[in-house]
């Protein structure tokens, strides 16, 4: 069963801070505050996880706006998105921009010299795994006030805002979350350079599975 909404906010980055350290066991953010012209949305990108020891994962990618049409076109606001291949929804484990070593596949381990040819040509993608605070540090560089950005997640039931900016995929059986589990509905943070590219931020728990089937449950 998907999120009950899925969709992108196009605006620009007004300002962003960090939740605040509590003994309530609240989940660690970072928050964006986004303009676009229905005002101001709050932005809760997760970086912290109640249920892992390891904490989150994450990966910073820079991406031509070509490999993610048709949304950097969408007019600022916010705009639904079918959780579908080609609607502009975003899949870390399917969207050819976003895998974690995009091109061939081999039935065997290819000799070493191949591997270090197309680690040349092709470089992996691996997920970092750290802190909330190593997860906040590796996401603020990409947030400079002023830049067009595009969030993607859920919409707040209520308010102007974004949350679910996280691999929405992958979670155990059992976990609260399992439910929610859907392909084509993943969560980034994303910020166009001056140069018209995209500095992109995906996050993940690490209890997240890596592979998943069609209904976005581990595989």
């Amino acid at each position: 069963m998907p999120l009950d909404a899925y969709g992108v906010l196009s605006g620009t980055l007004h300002r962003h801070f960090r939740d605040r350290p509590d003994a309530q066991g609240r989940w660690f953010h970072v928050n964006l505050e986004v303009d676009a012209p229905a005002g101001r949305y709050r932005c809760a990108v997760d970086v912290d996880s109640a249920q892992s020891a390891t904490g989150v994962q994450w990966k910073v990618l820079t991406l031509a706006p070509s490999v993610l049409e048709p949304v950097p076109a969408l007019a600022p606001g916010y705009h639904d998105l079918s959780p579908s291949r080609g609607s502009g929804a975003l899949d870390h484990l399917r969207h050819p921009a976003l895998v974690d070593r995009p091109g061939c596949l081999f039935a065997r381990r290819p000799p070493d010299w191949l591997r270090r040819f197309l680690d040349r040509l092709n470089p992996p993608r691996p997920w970092v795994s750290g802190s909330h605070l190593d997860a906040a540090a590796a996401l603020e560089p990409l947030l400079v006030p002023g830049r067009p950005v595009l969030v993607f997640g859920e919409p707040f039931d209520q308010g102007l805002g974004i949350h679910n900016i996280h691999r929405n995929q992958g979670d155990p059986y059992g976990s609260r979350w399992w439910a929610e589990n859907a392909v084509w509905q993943d969560g980034a943070t994303l910020t166009r350079r001056p140069d018209g590219w995209y500095d992109v931020f995906l996050n993940k728990f690490s209890s997240q599975a890596d592979r998943t089937d069609d209904d976005g449950h581990p595989a």
